[in-house]
């Protein structure tokens, strides 16, 4: 019998890919399912970026390229961030990878090791505590709790370093809460964190686009005293809705920089030719797509948070961003996880349960609003007479 190592046994999976499974296996036998799990946008990719993509592959940019990303790509990557942030980063501490995933991965990587702590967002993205569990460290999580709006406590999060803190992880906005950090919190933070010097910080910030109302995005590349130990987390996934083309990047600090180019020769040689071309046109090209899309998930946030909190014993928080909703369902009588089971096996909606995203979401589930007005208030139609039915049972 083969004997699988102890650390790939720790990892653990992120359950939006296997609800999506199970949703296109049902549809595939004929059953009309209402996608509401998936957190990808429903958008296509504008068309300028993929004939972007078509021309470099026409060109000729068909082999390898540098591990860290093509140069022009890095710079318009630097360029961005300076337009809206108003904020100077040296492309050579820019790395390209595929995908958002492989930032954090190679953070855990460098700075988790047995002994060690890392704190992260609890309900948080799953791939935070996996990625932790494998390395050997102990995982600590940080409570994003709806009294707070889902966001994090600054001195919560100060109480919850000790000697053995390597790295603390922040994600705002927020996946699966679409919670958003006020810069205050985010101040008082940094304030307190000039007491622990050798901690690391990691900030996905793949939602930074996708705010709304008076909620508004603080990056904590703005905070030059912690750039040293500072890693960004970054992508186009979201933004310009291209989850397949597998493309996202990080902002490391000097003196990670090297080992994050080693660990992308060792794990990818680098990111896909074509895409990067891609990328350099979605930063300098036209943003109009961008800003339908963020319009289009405005008016699908108001009316899903409007009708989920129709129904009995539900209730839901606006979220400031991201393309979720995490509305808390603890009075329904049911476990989230066999709600969500049930709501996609009888029903025919697809969402996730907010345990999957930590201990926190327990009594919660995560729905997209990445869809059709049409299909949310389907959905939301279809979880109202479920409970209805269940309630009479």
């Amino acid at each position: 019998m083969l004997r699988m190592s102890e650390a790939v046994g720790r990892l653990s999976t992120e359950n939006a890919l296997p609800v999506l499974a199970r949703a296109m296996e049902l549809e595939a036998a004929g059953r009309s399912i209402v996608n509401l799990g998936i957190g990808q946008p429903d958008f296509r990719t504008a068309d300028h970026i993929v004939e972007a993509a078509v021309k470099a592959l026409r060109d000729g940019h068909h082999g390898y390229t540098a591990a860290a990303g093509i140069l022009p790509l890095r710079e318009a990557i630097a360029a961005d961030l300076n337009a809206r942030y108003g904020v100077e980063v040296d492309p050579d501490l820019v790395m390209v990878v595929p995908g958002g995933k492989i930032t954090v991965t190679f953070a855990v990587l460098m700075l988790g090791e047995p002994g060690a702590e890392i704190l992260y967002p609890d309900p948080g993205f799953p791939p935070y505590r996996s990625v932790i569990d494998f390395t050997g460290a102990k995982a600590i999580p940080i409570p994003h709790r709806e009294e707070n709006g889902f966001a994090f406590s600054a001195d919560e999060v100060l109480g919850r370093i000790t000697p053995r803190t390597r790295l603390l992880i922040l994600n705002s906005p927020s996946n699966p809460t679409g919670g958003v950090t006020p810069r205050a919190e985010i101040e008082r933070l940094i304030a307190g964190l000039a007491d622990y010097p050798d901690v690391a910080v990691l900030s996905d910030e793949i939602y930074d686009q996708i705010v709304f109302g008076n909620a508004e995005h603080t990056t904590l590349l703005s905070y030059p005293e912690i750039r040293d130990r500072f890693i960004l987390l970054h992508g186009f996934s979201k933004t310009y809705a291209m989850t397949g083309w597998r493309l996202g990047f990080g902002v490391w600090p000097k003196n990670l920089i090297e080992r994050a180019q080693c660990l992308s020769i060792n794990f990818h040689s680098c990111v896909n030719a074509a895409a990067q071309y891609a990328g350099i046109a979605a930063l300098e090209g036209p943003q109009d797509a961008v800003a339908t899309m963020v319009e289009a998930f405005e008016r699908r946030r108001r009316i899903i948070v409007e009708r989920l909190n129709a129904l009995p014993q539900v209730t839901c928080l606006l979220p400031g961003g991201a393309f979720y909703v995490f509305p808390n369902v603890s009075e329904t009588g049911f476990d989230d996880k066999v709600l969500a089971h049930r709501l996609l096996e009888e029903a025919g909606v697809a969402v996730v349960a907010g345990q999957d995203f930590g201990a926190e979401g327990r009594g919660y589930l995560r729905l997209s609003y990445a869809n059709s007005e049409e299909n949310i208030i389907e959905a939301v139609g279809r979880i109202g007479a479920f409970l209805e039915t269940a309630a009479r049972a």
